[in-house]
């Protein structure tokens, strides 16, 4: 039986990769371009998964995948919580005095933004943070450095000038979705269970907070909710929401009955089973974005 692929932003050694490779060990991680390249390869069969960034604790949501996720006919079949760490690396023989420019992601360097105007640096925004270690070892410059994993420091060459520089030390998490063609089949008597919609609300008085009492009322947990206005048009707001709980489930069915009442354009992206570091042991919450 063939290998199964697994698509991701980036280049070798970016966080997307490694997110691959530590969930996915089986599957072939194949890197694309975009965002927008990894749906059309899940689309069109080129690709069995895609891994998308969706969040970062820090620095917060990636803009474009809510876009994405609503023009598409993918389905979210996974979530994965990947702790990111950070670090400065440079070629052989920098040292952080020697550095005057220093090259990432946006969403890299605004996660280390404190540190570096510690060490009054400029900065520089590449496609990710691999790259950015790639451009930085081919240019040979001491004067240059990237924000990468000490993966792709290793792949290109590089030295770990300084390690986990991110601003968030104890709590820089990536949230990844992993999409799919067909949906997943998730019982939630196994395992807790994540449903994530798109919805957009009726122009009636209140509409939102009707949109949502549904879930007060028949006890079902929100993770999360976000506005966004695709195409900068403010009278067609849309709202991504994760719950908690399954729509088979009578409280998540009730809840999202109700919804539909206020609600119009509603999709859901995917049911599928939540990430173990959204619990602690304790039966506490870990990070959420409310």
């Amino acid at each position: 039986m063939p290998q199964k692929i697994i698509a991701y932003q980036g280049s070798a050694g970016a966080n997307s990769n490694i997110a691959c490779e530590k969930f996915y060990p089986d599957h072939e991680a194949k890197a694309f371009a975009t965002f927008y390249d990894i749906f059309n390869a899940v689309e069109n069969g080129e690709a069995d998964f895609g891994m998308i960034p969706l969040e970062n604790s820090y620095a917060g949501r990636v803009s474009e995948i809510h876009t994405l996720l609503q023009d598409s006919n993918l389905s979210i079949v996974a979530e994965h919580f990947l702790p990111i760490t950070h670090n400065l690396a440079g070629i052989k023989g920098a040292k952080v005095e020697d550095i005057k420019e220093v090259l990432s992601h946006p969403q890299a360097l605004m996660q280390c933004q404190s540190n570096l105007r510690e060490f009054n640096l400029a900065v520089r925004e590449f496609s990710n943070t691999a790259m950015a270690a790639k451009f930085v070892a081919e240019n040979n410059d001491k004067s240059k450095a990237a924000i990468c994993s000490k993966k792709a420091a290793e792949i290109y060459g590089l030295e770990i000038i300084r390690e986990a520089i991110q601003d968030a030390n104890n709590d820089n998490i990536t949230i990844f979705i992993v999409i799919a063609k067909e949906p997943a089949d998730v019982d939630p008597e196994i395992a807790p269970v994540v449903t994530t919609l798109l919805f957009s609300i009726r122009n009636i008085p209140g509409s939102l907070y009707k949109a949502l009492g549904g879930l007060a009322t028949n006890g079902v947990s929100m993770l999360k909710l976000e506005s966004y206005i695709p195409g900068g048009v403010s009278n067609q707001a849309k709202f991504f929401i994760s719950i908690e709980g399954h729509p088979i489930q009578q409280n998540v069915a009730l809840a999202l009955e109700e919804m539909g009442f206020f609600s119009k354009n509603v999709k859901l992206l995917g049911v599928y089973y939540a990430d173990k570091m959204r619990s602690n042991n304790d039966g506490s919450k870990a990070w959420v974005d409310n």
